[in-house]
């Protein structure tokens, strides 16, 4: 039941993720989500950031950036990082936003990979659409109210996802 919830991957941190390998592969795209997966929530690209999307470029990646915030939110975002391709108010976990970025970036379900800090919305979409997804794990811990209530029962679900992957 819970399993439709579980990435195929978590990793402590986007910046920890080797980008390199997955090139190798085979993977030639990324959608991202932003809020507390590559920067504090509502905040703007920080170096880290800027460092991190030159190197996707340089790997050869194209990239999209998924939320379900408003456009001024994420085209400043998706400009200050010299990305070009956005999708705001994607109504995630709707599969038709993550089709819509792969369109985007001329990739598939079958090379593109889906980095996000939520369940509810950026795993369970991504699952949904039948792409490799990546749970990193939130970079903050102040987050809307909204947030703060999936949170609780994300909890659960991680619970048993962490005790079935240490029973394999």
């Amino acid at each position: 039941m819970f399993q439709k919830f579980y990435p195929v991957e978590d990793i402590r941190s986007t910046y920890d993720i080797n980008f390199e390998e997955y090139y190798e592969k085979g993977y030639r795209g990324v959608i991202f989500d932003i809020d507390n997966t590559l920067v504090r929530h509502d905040m703007p690209a920080n170096q880290q950031a800027k460092q991190l999307f030159h190197r996707l470029k340089k790997i050869g990646y194209e990239f999209c950036f998924t939320s379900n915030n408003r456009e001024p939110r994420v085209k400043k975002f998706c400009q200050d990082v010299g990305g070009t391709h956005y999708i705001y108010k994607a109504n995630k976990p709707s599969v038709k936003g993550y089709e819509k970025a792969m369109e985007m970036m001329g990739t598939n379900k079958q090379n593109t990979l889906f980095v996000g800090d939520q369940l509810f919305t950026d795993i369970y979409g991504a699952n949904r659409t039948g792409i490799h997804s990546i749970l990193v794990k939130p970079i903050h811990p102040k987050e809307e109210i909204q947030i703060v209530v999936k949170r609780y029962f994300e909890k659960i679900i991680l619970w048993r996802y962490y005790k079935r992957k240490r029973n394999r």
